[in-house]
């Protein structure tokens, strides 16, 4: 599948400051021609960046239309997955196991439960 970027005009998208992909100050400015501002972070501000840049994607996500969209968005969450996992000093199998202590005590979401309200 070849990468293609979908433009949206969701808010969270257009709002400054906020985490991007290393090369995008030299797409952006390929594309305008004009200068990027931007700044390395300290690793305290990076952490709280890179969980903000989550909310952002998955609200991308949420809003994605077609599986190619939605394979965009789901790639974009899953190198922040990769990324919070390194600089926490985590691993893909700690969380799986997590995740699955997790659904043996509460279940997953494939049985496709809507809650209609808590009585």
């Amino acid at each position: 599948m070849e990468f293609k970027h979908f433009e949206t005009s969701l808010e969270k998208e257009n709002e400054y400051p906020k985490l991007v992909r290393d090369k995008i100050p030299e797409v952006v400015q390929g594309k305008t021609g004009k200068e990027v501002k931007t700044r390395i972070m300290e690793d305290e501000e990076y952490r709280k960046y890179l969980l903000k840049k989550v909310e952002e994607e998955a609200h991308e996500l949420a809003n994605a239309e077609g599986i190619e969209h939605i394979t965009e968005e789901l790639a974009d969450v899953m190198e922040l997955i990769d990324t919070i996992l390194e600089v926490n000093g985590l691993d893909l199998e700690t969380i799986r196991k997590a995740q699955k202590a997790k659904a043996e005590i509460r279940g997953g979401f494939k049985g496709k439960i809507l809650m209609l309200e808590k009585v």
